[in-house]
């Protein structure tokens, strides 16, 4: 797939994917989503690459959907918002970039460059890692177009910052700065503009230089799928069966070796090839 709406540069372990419609504040359009599935789907079969960097280009992360059609902007049933959102049309998981984020087998670093505000929020809540430059902004501006949260962060916003802080930011509908971002538990650290995407790197590569893929690719789906859950035993009989079977592993024994030799690991196994045998375990539900 050629790429329009994005940018894909891979550098070392670490892929940085940057939403690339600058003049527009990178305004979200229903190509730019499929471009990011795409994107996000070609990052997952790629071994070489570790950790997925998401951030915009310009001065802003994304400043909502493309609303260039005017009050019709979001009517997709005469035809005016066809072109930026589709038709509305469900053509399942492969099309979608919030099944895309959250089904991915690499770790996800959203990096808030600027103003993020509607599905420009939205679209980054299944990233597991957020950090904000000190002149981002936010909003969940819903409730002030006459929409509903979409993207699924209905689901997503509690999950990350809980039900109170949730419902006043959706509610409301208010833009917010950073520093309430963080303090709310949307983003876990606020950083200088310019040393943003340094930051986000210095994550990613420490990420990639000492965790194993396959254990990284496990864990956090684990914590997406059950961190919600009302108690513990239907995940033990998920991780007690992984924990068993990674155990005989040459990316365990590599793990144990390099911390006993006090070095770096060099973790063998790749999610292309060693996944265990029943994943993904909700498939077979």
């Amino acid at each position: 797939m050629t790429y329009e709406d994005i940018l894909y540069e891979v550098d070392g372990p670490v892929l940085t994917v940057t939403l690339n419609r600058p003049d527009k504040l990178n305004a979200f359009t229903n190509l730019m989503g499929r471009e990011l599935a795409d994107a996000l789907q070609r990052a997952d079969r790629d071994d070489d690459i570790r950790v997925v960097i998401l951030t915009g280009a310009g001065r802003g992360f994304c400043a909502g959907a493309d609303i260039s059609a005017g009050a019709g902007s979001f009517d997709t049933k005469s035809g005016e918002g066809a072109k930026n959102f589709g038709d509305g049309q469900d053509r399942g998981e492969g099309s979608s970039f919030v099944h895309a984020l959250f089904n991915s087998k690499k770790p996800t670093i959203a990096a808030f460059n600027g103003p993020a505000v509607g599905v420009g929020a939205t679209m980054a809540l299944p990233t597991d890692i957020k950090i904000a430059s000190d002149t981002a902004r936010f909003g969940f501006v819903f409730a002030r177009r006459g929409l509903v949260p979409e993207a699924a962060s209905a689901w997503f916003l509690p999950q990350l910052v809980g039900m109170a802080q949730a419902l006043r930011w959706a509610i409301s509908g208010n833009v917010f700065d950073a520093q309430e971002a963080l303090q709310g538990g949307l983003v876990s650290e606020v950083v200088p503009a310019e040393m943003l995407l340094n930051r986000a790197r210095e994550i990613a590569m420490d990420i990639a230089d000492n965790t194993a893929p396959v254990s990284v690719a496990l864990t956090r789906q684990l914590i997406w799928r059950f961190g919600s859950d009302g108690g513990p035993f239907d995940l033990m009989k998920i991780d007690g069966a992984y924990a068993l079977e990674r155990g005989s592993t040459d990316d365990v024994k590599e793990g144990v070796a390099s911390f006993l030799e006090k070095r770096k690991p060099d973790f063998p196994g790749k999610v292309s090839t060693d996944m265990p045998p029943n994943y993904p375990w909700w498939t077979s539900e």
